[in-house]
């Protein structure tokens, strides 16, 4: 196809947010007809925040919202009861109804950052509200009908399972009818004319059109994103500590610009082009960077994509204490900060305890582990024993202490 005439598109496909599209052409001229559009992405509350791996989509929706046009966020409240069996090989945990809505309230704060929402702005809705009250019998007449067992059987999502000979519900396989369905309800209810997804979402995108011409006679579009990995393969929003979480009670905004920091050099343009708003012209230049100058390159993208999640403040105060703390030496009292009464420190506390109270292990397991690799740091000396216990005689000047573990995740320790 020539150029998109829709600056979405344009924009979209320079990023390099576009994997397949549904009759592009008329999407194209849908989206150009000054006519702003309505399009939607649906996230499952799994858990309290989304994690970097659902930037792709976040940034696409505000991409959407910047070219003109009205991103609808659908929280998936009602599907979160069923769990989406894409890119799974076994069945997600069942949560109550009381986490659900918990999670919704995690994951919704992320979305008020990075879009506008109003009356004539971006838009939240939550399938449960239609979900919910689906009677069993109409569902089948109304929609069941509409959908062949041996087509669903070819997708990705069923199909996978089934070649793995790994169980797949009843429950899950009615996933994408859902799914399906959400699409023809938003068009009803919103207008929504596109809906916007991975690439592993592309046989339920379709599904949801086809359902929503044969039930309503509507026209409406799916486009999917690539599957985003590192230059090295490696999954994106994962670290070998754990997800990249989009929530600072997750993952502090310190932490979350040193992921962005140490990205690899082959990955920093792109991600420049998805994960931020700079002009592509600018990145451009920046794509030319070599060498050392590149680390310039990383700090604007650790910079930008924390402002966008945190806030101007907590990307310089970020930036900052990396600055302190790598180019310095120093301790940079902007890293996250644990406190501990002075009675416990004066009689000693574990060295495992103290990296699981600072939040760099998950258990005391996990940081006796991480002592026996010598992964662990106390005050930048590596901890050889993993019996230790910590005392006051191990605090500086400035009555902190400092804990590493790995190479890139630090934490201060004060008496409180």
């Amino acid at each position: 196809m020539t150029e998109p005439k829709s600056e979405f598109l344009r924009e979209a496909k320079a990023r390099g947010f576009v994997h397949q599209i549904t009759d592009e052409a008329a999407l194209d001229a849908r989206l150009a007809s000054g006519v702003p559009q309505v399009a939607y992405i649906g996230f499952d509350a799994t858990a309290d925040s989304l994690h970097a791996g659902s930037l792709v989509q976040i940034m696409l929706l505000r991409l959407f919202q910047r070219t003109g046009h009205r991103p609808l966020v659908l929280m998936g409240g009602g599907t979160t009861k069923i769990g989406d069996p894409s890119g799974k090989d076994t069945a997600r945990k069942l949560l109550t109804e009381a986490d659900i809505a918990a999670n919704i309230v995690g994951i919704r704060r992320i979305f008020d950052k990075f879009l506008v929402f109003g009356a004539t702005q971006a838009i939240s809705a939550d399938n449960a509200e239609w979900l919910d009250t689906l009677a069993y019998i109409p569902l089948l007449r109304d929609v069941g009908r509409h959908f062949s067992v041996n087509r669903m059987l070819t997708m990705d999502s069923v199909k996978t399972r089934l070649e793995r000979d790994q169980p797949l519900s009843f429950l899950e396989f009615n996933y994408m009818v859902l799914q399906s369905y959400d699409f023809v309800e938003l068009a009803k209810r919103y207008g929504v004319a596109l809906q916007m997804g991975g690439s592993d979402q592309w046989g339920n995108i379709v599904m949801g059109a086809e359902l929503g011409r044969r039930m309503a006679g509507l026209d409406l579009f799916g486009l999917t994103t690539p599957l985003l990995t590192t230059a090295s393969g490696g999954k994106m929003g994962k670290t070998a500590d754990g997800a990249v979480w989009l929530n600072k009670e997750r993952l502090s905004p310190f932490h979350y610009y040193q992921y962005w920091r140490n990205t690899e050099d082959a990955d920093v343009a792109r991600f420049l082009k998805l994960f931020t708003d700079l002009p592509l012209a600018e990145i451009a230049k920046l794509e030319k960077l070599a060498g050392a100058e590149i680390n310039e390159a990383k700090k604007i993208l650790a910079f930008e994509t924390t402002k966008l999640c945190h806030g101007g403040d907590a990307a310089t105060q970020a930036a900052e204490t990396a600055r302190q703390t790598f180019e310095q030496g120093g301790s940079a009292e902007g890293l996250p900060t644990v406190e501990v009464p002075q009675a416990e420190l004066a009689a000693g506390i574990a060295i495992a305890d103290l990296l699981v109270r600072a939040g760099l292990a998950a258990s005391k397991g996990e940081a006796r582990r991480l002592v026996q690799g010598k992964g662990a740091k106390l005050n930048d000396a590596t901890v050889e024993d993993e019996a230790l216990r910590v005392t006051e005689a191990a605090l500086s000047q400035d009555g902190t202490l400092k804990l590493t573990a790995g190479k890139k995740r630090h934490a201060l320790v004060k008496v409180g």
